[in-house]
């Protein structure tokens, strides 16, 4: 929605400077409620730790609980209708009116996507019911970044490759998002069983329930480089430029003095989080 390219970027630079702040946002209501805790001041908590976040509530004045429960149920309720839009979408328009029914009227397909999307929340109702993911095991937001990451390494190798290397080839995206998601179901599950809890690649910890696992983020950044290699080695044994690349204009890289001093600042508070948490 940038008037102009410039506008653009400085929005997103910016939007990138307040996701910074997420780790505080999420991290000190539970330093918060583990401190009351240890001092006896969450009795509620007893025998059950995921009533940490309500418990800490309880200590805000009534009005402001309020605005927190109204802050939180529009974040829930933003994100579920973002995904909802999504999955309509997607199976609408990529899959449903492709493959199904080329000649589909406009009215048809809504009611389609309307169905696709009670589809969608009934299947999501039958999986969390009993925790039949394990969600409830790990936390939600670790599962969700978990599991993103089973499907991200390969898009990102894809996308990577496909914006700054004209050699890439189409088998070689299709082999990409294919091998990435592969490669992040062994490196998550089977890994350790098959290479073993500790090689130069990565150590694997103990997960509570007697089984080694790798750490998520490690597992993802493993599964890109090893995507990335295989997309390298098929584009190789093609035509030393693909006919359909994309085609870059340079001059789009070229940043104004501010917009390259807010990259600076935000790579260098994203470095800093990381050398001060290793």
């Amino acid at each position: 929605m940038g008037a102009d390219l410039h506008t653009a970027r400085t929005g997103i630079l910016f939007a990138g400077l307040l996701k910074l702040l997420m780790p505080v946002i999420v991290m000190l209501p539970g330093i918060a409620a583990f401190v009351l805790y240890q001092k006896g001041q969450l009795p509620q908590l007893v025998g059950g730790k995921d009533g940490a976040y309500s418990a800490v509530l309880t200590f805000l004045p009534t009005g402001l609980k309020g605005l927190s429960v109204a802050a939180l149920t529009a974040a829930i309720v933003a994100s579920l209708a973002g995904k909802v839009n999504s999955i309509s979408t997607i199976y609408t328009l990529d899959i449903h009116q492709k493959y199904f029914d080329k000649q589909a009227e406009q009215r048809k397909l809504v009611f389609i996507g309307r169905i696709a999307v009670f589809v969608a929340m009934i299947l999501a109702i039958l999986f969390t019911w009993n925790d039949l993911l394990g969600i409830g095991g790990v936390g939600g937001f670790t599962y969700i970044q978990k599991y993103t990451g089973f499907i991200s390494p390969g898009v990102f190798a894809m996308f990577l490759l496909g914006m700054f290397w004209k050699r890439t080839t189409g088998a070689a995206a299709i082999a990409g998002v294919i091998a990435g998601f592969l490669l992040s179901v062994f490196f998550n599950e089977f890994a350790p069983q098959v290479l073993g809890n500790d090689t130069f690649l990565y150590t694997a910890y103990p997960n509570g329930k007697g089984v080694y696992e790798i750490p998520f983020h490690i597992c993802m950044g493993l599964s890109f480089l090893f995507t990335m290699i295989i997309m390298i080695g098929i584009s190789l044994g093609g035509p030393k430029v693909n006919p359909k690349a994309f085609e870059l204009d340079s001059t789009m890289f070229k940043v104004k003095p501010t917009t390259l001093a807010l990259i600076i600042v935000t790579l260098l508070l994203v470095a800093a989080l990381y050398v001060k948490f290793w």
